[in-house]
């Protein structure tokens, strides 16, 4: 049984306390992001706008009913916004949200991790 005063300090918002337990927005977060091939779309997004067929030639073996899929998912999570422009031919471009955009940390400490951690 904790103590009363353990207690009161992993309320307060210790480090300790603020990582050891259940969260769901981190949870969502860490699905959201962890979801195959979306990492690898938010990183093609960093360097700027791309359209549908870049973002499949970005990502090799990236199906293209899944690019469809994810991109949804990711502009309903406010990570990405998608503009039409008026043709002939209509061209659908796809670029992060400042949502989307304060991720690129995030990606950079996870391919940094990667780089050292992962072999493949």
């Amino acid at each position: 049984m904790a103590s009363k005063q353990s207690t009161a300090t992993l309320k307060q918002g210790t480090s300790k306390g603020r990582l050891s337990g259940f969260c769901p927005r981190f949870h969502h977060a860490v699905e959201l992001v962890g979801r195959r091939w979306t990492g690898a779309i938010l990183r093609a997004l960093i360097a700027g706008p791309r359209r549908f067929n870049e973002l499949l030639h970005t990502v090799p073996g990236l199906s293209d009913r899944l690019l469809s899929e994810r991109l949804r998912e990711l502009e309903a999570e406010g990570l990405l916004g998608r503009s039409v422009a008026a043709g002939p031919p209509v061209s659908v471009h796809y670029e992060l949200t400042k949502a989307g955009h304060s991720l690129e940390p995030v990606i950079e400490a996870i391919s940094e991790w990667a780089e050292r951690w992962i072999s493949v």
